[in-house]
């Protein structure tokens, strides 16, 4: 379908489904993934008055699963 014929209300009802989606499987993963936000290489800095945390390796492996999944979509779907 192209994108021209798509509405945006039904642009935000597909946005919302994916929320939706995405609410469900970080509820139904909850207490299995602790470890995201923990890898080696994200910074956390904890002094008695200040907490600093860069979770660089996280960024960088979602964005690599992002990039991954878009390119899938972008292979299964061409425009």
């Amino acid at each position: 379908m192209p994108m021209q014929n798509l509405s945006w209300p039904k642009m935000l009802i597909g946005i919302g489904l994916v929320f939706i989606l995405l609410g469900l499987l970080a509820w139904a993963l909850q207490g299995r993934l602790n470890w995201i936000g923990r890898l080696p290489g994200d910074i956390a800095i904890e002094r008695e008055n200040f907490r600093f945390y860069f979770p660089i390796t996280t960024m960088l492996l979602l964005s690599l699963l992002i990039s991954l999944l878009l390119r899938l979509v972008r292979w299964l779907w061409p425009q």
